[in-house]
């Protein structure tokens, strides 16, 4: 399953396409295959996207079913598009890659190392806790847009958090104090064994559930809680309430 987001590294947007089964790899393959193609893959109507894409693919095909290897993400930054495998052996690897590459017009780079713990898919492709967040608040977006929902109607939102004990979810009750939200309900369930459901009223435009998914997401950390997601109605259901 390929997942998609975004991060920014040193001052630049990183944008990120990772495989979530990847690491089901990690135990045979050791080596990391690197393939920096300079191409702007961040803008996907950019001139030339289609051809890159077919390309990309040609590689996946032919690393995937002549090699033992697995693709795992791609990184697009600071106009280059780096495509990254993980293989069982360093073999013949970058052989196939310029079997591939060099009759194109792209200019590219390669590279082979061992990894065996799988380092760098964790520090530069695998999302963090926040960044996951952040992808299954895109995932709702895209089920509301495709009833027709207008995104920048504000309206009730809640957002969902759970704790380890109940003595860390009364503290951050009783300590409650971020920008417009308040509880609504304590939940006891087989999903949250210690959760509280807070509300806001406030759009569900990507940037303004970025911010306060954010906003939450830093709060309960701080009593070693969980951010566990956020629901609401759509924008046509609050009319006349």
């Amino acid at each position: 399953m390929k997942e998609h987001f975004s991060r920014v590294e040193e001052g630049n947007l990183v944008s990120i396409e990772i495989d979530m089964n990847a690491y089901g790899y990690s135990k045979k393959f050791a080596w990391l295959l690197s393939i920096f193609i300079k191409f702007d893959a961040q803008h996907e109507q950019g001139e030339g996207y289609e051809d890159f894409l077919e390309t990309k693919e040609s590689l996946i095909i032919a690393l995937e079913h002549s090699q033992k290897a697995k693709y795992v993400g791609m990184r697009g930054v600071d106009g280059w598009s780096e495509i990254y495998f993980y293989a069982d052996s360093a073999k013949e690897l970058d052989t196939i890659v310029a079997k591939m590459l060099k009759p194109s017009e792209y200019l590219y780079e390669s590279n082979v190392v061992k990894d065996s713990k799988w380092d760098f898919h964790y520090k530069n492709l695998l999302p963090n806790a926040l960044e996951l967040a952040h992808i299954q608040s895109e995932k709702i977006i895209a089920l509301l847009q495709e009833e027709g929902d207008d995104l920048t109607v504000v309206r009730p939102v809640e957002h969902y958090l759970s704790f380890s004990t109940p003595t860390q979810k009364n503290r951050f009750i009783n300590h409650l104090n971020i920008d417009g939200f308040t509880l609504k309900d304590e939940i006891e369930s087989d999903e949250f064994a210690h959760g509280i459901a807070l509300v806001k009223e406030h759009n569900v435009t990507s940037d303004a559930l970025k911010e306060n998914v954010a906003l939450l997401f830093e709060a309960v950390q701080k009593e070693q809680g969980f951010y566990e997601g956020w629901s609401t109605v759509l924008a046509q259901e609050t009319v006349g309430e």
